[in-house]
Order: C-alpha cells, then sequence, then structure tokens
C-alpha cells in the first residue's frame, strides 16, 4: 500500500502547476470559461432565444441575459427532464441533482451535465485531493478507504420510461466514480446509495467498522449520526481506537465551527485535519488550501462563470451584477454562476466574502435569505411562515411573532434540533397539536428537512416555547428598535437573537 500510496500522490502533485496558473492567471481563466460557454450555448433553445451567436463579450451577455432564479429556470429544466435535450446544454443530461426546493416547489432539480461531473464535480474531487498530499507530505491518504457519506438515487419522476435518475449530488458523484475511486472507498454502492436513513447507517456501520479508514468525506450531521452508531457497536471509547490511522475529515454544505468541538471529543487527536471544501448541486465552487486559514480558494478552471451582486443591491429591481475583476474585500455578495450544466445567470443563494484578490479567496457569509442551515435542513423564511400558520389554522391559534435557531449538538451522544419562540394573541387550543403539525408541516414542505427529521436520526423534534403577546416587543425595546422597520428576524442559523429573546421569557 505505500507503493500505490506514493503513486497517488505523485499523480496528484502534478494537478499543483494547473491551479498556480489559474491563480496567477484569473481573468484569462475565466475569460476563456466564458467563450467555451457561449459556444455551447448557441445552438441551445435558451441561446437561441437569448441570442448567443451575437454575444461576443462580457458586456453583451450581461445586457442580453438576465438574471435567473430556480423559478425562472424551472420550465427549461423540467422540459429536459421530460426528454428533450438541447434546451439549456448542447449536450444530453441524464442525471439531475436534488436539491433543497423553493417556496413553490419542495425541491429543486438541478442539472447535471457529462461536462459538469467529469469538469467540476470529479475535477474538484481530485483538487481537494491535490491540495491535501501538497500540504501534508507525510500523508498516507491511499493505504487505506476513504469512507464517503452520500444520498440516494431515484427514477426521473417527469420521465420514468427514460434512462434519467434524480438524486443528492453526492450519489450522482459516487454511482458515475471511475473505478479506481471506487475502489479506494467504503463502504459499498448498494449500501452508499440507499434510501432509507435508518437501516443506511446501521448496515453503513456494520461495514465499515472494521476497515482501514484513513479519511472521511461528508456532511457534519450525518457523519456524527453514523460515528455514534459506530460507538455504540463496537463499544469503543472514540473513533480511534476503531479506526487509528485515520487523519482527515472532508467536509462541506454546513458551518463546521459549530461541530468541532464534538469532532475533537469523537476523534481524540491533535494530529487529525478538517479540510473544508465548497460544493453543492450547481458545482463545485472552492476549497480550502492553506492548512491554517479557513479561507477557500476560488477554484477558476471548472467550467463556471462567475457574477456577483452587492449585497446592498440584492433587493433592487435592476440590481448591479459585476464579473470576478470587479470585487471587492470585505464586501458581502450573492453568488451568481453560469454554468457547464445549462444554469445561466444562476442565482445560487449564497453570499460569499472576498478575503484575498491574490488569488482569490473567500469565505462563505451566508444566504441571500434569513435561513437555518446548520445540519444540511436549508429551511428557509417561507417554509418556516408556511408551517407557522398551518399550525395555527389547525389549532385556532393567533400568532403575532416567531422566531427560529438552531440547537446544536452538546456532546458525542446528542442530537441537533430547532428551538422556536412564538408568540401568540390567541393561545392553540391545543399546543402539542401545534407543535406536531408545524413540525409536520416542515417535513412535508421540505424534502431536506424531514431527511434529518426522519425516525429522529440527525435531527431530535423542535423545541418550541409559547409565550404571550410582548415578549417581542420588549426585546426589541431593549435594542432600541422599536418602529415599523424593525423587524423580528424570523430565522437565524446562530443563536444570537434566540437567546436574547429567551432572556425576556424567563424575566
Amino acid at each position: 500500500m505505500e507503493v500505490v500510496n506514493s503513486f497517488m500522490t505523485w499523480i496528484l502533485k502534478n494537478r499543483i502547476g494547473q491551479i498556480e496558473n489559474f491563480r496567477k492567471q484569473p481573468f484569462r481563466i475565466q475569460k476563456n470559461i466564458f467563450d467555451e460557454l457561449i459556444e455551447n450555448g448557441k445552438s441551445t433553445e435558451f441561446g437561441e432565444k437569448y441570442g448567443f451567436e451575437h454575444i461576443n463579450s462580457y458586456e453583451e451577455f450581461a445586457k442580453q441575459v438576465p438574471i435567473h432564479d430556480y423559478e425562472q429556470l424551472k420550465p427549461y429544466i423540467e422540459k429536459t427532464m421530460m426528454g428533450t435535450q438541447n434546451v439549456i446544454w448542447s449536450t444530453d443530461i441524464e442525471w439531475f441533482s436534488k436539491s433543497s426546493g423553493t417556496t413553490s416547489s419542495r425541491s429543486k432539480y438541478i442539472p447535471v451535465s457529462l461536462e459538469s461531473l467529469e469538469d467540476c464535480h470529479f475535477k474538484g474531487g481530485k483538487d481537494m485531493l491535490s491540495i491535501y498530499v501538497n500540504n501534508y507530505p507525510d500523508s498516507k491518504l491511499f493505504t487505506g478507504k476513504n469512507l464517503t457519506i452520500g444520498g440516494s438515487l431515484a427514477k426521473n419522476p417527469l420521465s420514468e420510461t427514460s434512462d434519467s435518475h434524480v438524486g443528492d449530488i453526492s450519489a450522482v458523484i459516487m454511482h458515475n466514480m471511475p473505478l479506481w475511486a471506487q475502489f479506494a472507498r467504503t463502504p459499498s454502492l448498494e449500501v452508499a446509495l440507499m434510501g432509507e436513513w435508518e437501516s443506511k447507517i446501521e448496515r453503513m456501520a456494520y461495514e465499515v467498522k472494521d476497515e482501514n479508514v484513513i479519511s472521511i468525506s461528508g456532511v457534519p450531521t450525518w457523519t456524527i449520526v453514523l460515528l455514534q452508531k459506530i460507538l455504540e457497536i463496537t463499544g469503543a471509547k472514540n473513533i480511534l481506537e476503531v479506526w487509528p490511522n485515520l487523519e482527515v475529515f472532508f467536509h462541506g454544505a454546513v458551518a463546521f465551527g459549530p461541530y468541532k468541538n464534538l469532532f475533537k471529543e469523537l476523534i481524540p487527536s491533535e494530529k487529525m485535519r478538517y479540510m473544508e471544501t465548497y460544493n453543492a448541486s450547481e458545482g463545485f465552487f472552492g476549497i480550502q488550501d492553506q492548512p491554517n486559514s479557513d479561507e477557500l480558494l476560488l477554484m477558476l478552471d471548472y467550467g463556471i462563470f462567475y457574477e456577483f451582486i452587492p449585497m446592498d443591491e440584492w433587493d433592487k429591481e435592476n440590481p448591479k451584477v459585476i464579473p470576478l475583476w470587479e470585487v471587492e474585500l470585505n464586501k458581502n455578495y450573492a453568488l451568481i454562476i453560469t454554468t457547464n450544466a445549462g444554469l445561466w445567470r444562476y442565482k445560487i443563494g449564497d453570499t460569499i466574502k472576498f478575503t484575498d484578490t491574490d488569488p482569490y479567496r473567500f469565505r462563505i457569509s451566508g444566504r441571500t435569505k434569513h435561513f437555518i442551515n446548520a445540519f444540511g435542513e436549508e429551511v428557509i423564511v417561507e417554509n418556516a411562515e408556511r408551517a407557522v400558520q398551518t399550525a395555527a389554522d389547525a389549532t385556532k391559534a393567533t400568532i403575532t411573532n416567531f422566531t427560529a435557531a438552531p440547537v446544536y449538538f452538546g456532546d458525542s451522544k446528542s442530537k441537533g434540533a430547532h428551538e422556536w419562540v412564538v408568540e401568540f394573541q390567541t393561545f392553540p387550543d391545543d399546543e402539542k397539536v401545534f407543535c406536531e403539525v408545524l413540525d409536520n408541516t416542515l417535513r412535508e414542505i421540505n424534502s431536506d428537512y424531514d431527511a434529518k427529521r426522519y425516525k429522529d436520526l440527525a435531527l431530535s423534534p423542535p423545541k418550541i416555547h409559547l409565550v404571550n403577546s410582548g415578549v417581542f416587543q420588549k426585546w426589541l425595546k431593549s435594542k432600541d428598535k422599536l418602529g415599523g422597520q424593525n423587524k423580528v428576524p424570523r430565522l437565524s442559523n446562530t443563536r444570537e437573537y434566540l437567546d436574547e429573546v429567551l432572556t425576556f421569557i424567563e424575566n
């Protein structure tokens, strides 16, 4: 295995020179990507509609093609899912990544072309490994297995007679991985792609506990659930007793900070490394390329052309949109992408702040809306408002205000949850039913929340404080924010607001 480790490390390090190239020539690389995307889009239905044949510059592109959200691209995507090709991209699309939905859609279906698989998602994974072994020459990464925690696949619901499939992006990637990558990972593909999470975690735990696991890749939430199950069935005190050679956790999807102490409890080693990536259904965008910094390097040669909307322009009817070469440091931007899967000037919903422009490094600063995404559940304000109103209607209650925030994992045996403060003018006629309807409605309208809540595997039932009218007014008054323009934040991914409001309940 040492020979394999040395060979694979040598192969991967060869990519570092190409990464250095886009670090040094970001604008040339992005210009080349732009030209390739326009050329590929010319013959598509979308390209013909917006006159790609006559687009010869970024300025013309920005003038002719509007910014799109999912609902605006949805008709093109659904037409592709129903079997029509060359709608948004020039090659056939047979894979669709299922992602958390919008106000009117329970789930989004993001097209995944062959080009985006090969030149974006796979390339991002290889670059993650390349940067890692370059930063840590003593790594034994390829002397054992990579534990990959992924989602599941299903037939395309809009065209069950076709060969196309939908699923979590992790499942799409795993199903299409090259043979060498399949050999290096665990568990088996059959178990990795199971859809029923309780059985899946159980089978994964039994299948991987005796492997020589060197690295783990996944979302912190599900990784914790799996590690806790492994400790339960092995009786081990910590994961190092199970996998003494474990050296790195590659993570993404949610902020890692709240989980770090828990991982240190589960994996008590100062040598354990943590490396963040920024990848999503829509593409692979960033990699933590410095061992002692949480900044992410913007990956510029993955078939994605980047644009940005300053957040102070976000709510305007015609917001200012700028290319990479016009961004400023420490300014909050909404991310806009054009990709090699047919997402044209697409609002992904994330916000970032650049920390460096030589090379382009950034931190994820949040979402374009209030949200809770502490565990990968992506609950947005629209979800929360609908759930609260449905619960109120079911129990003849009148609501005046509410806010919610996450309850993070407290120790290696605990689970996360959501905590709510809901203020009433008229209390529910059955408080238990109110809480159940709120939770169940969220599960019905948000597939990611439902997955985390399934049999309480990753999220416990929400903790809901039902309070009399006036609590939020007292809180706003204490902050000198009484008035029509000052609103209670519906959702927050931190506990800053909620903890303050709770003090007014206790007092």
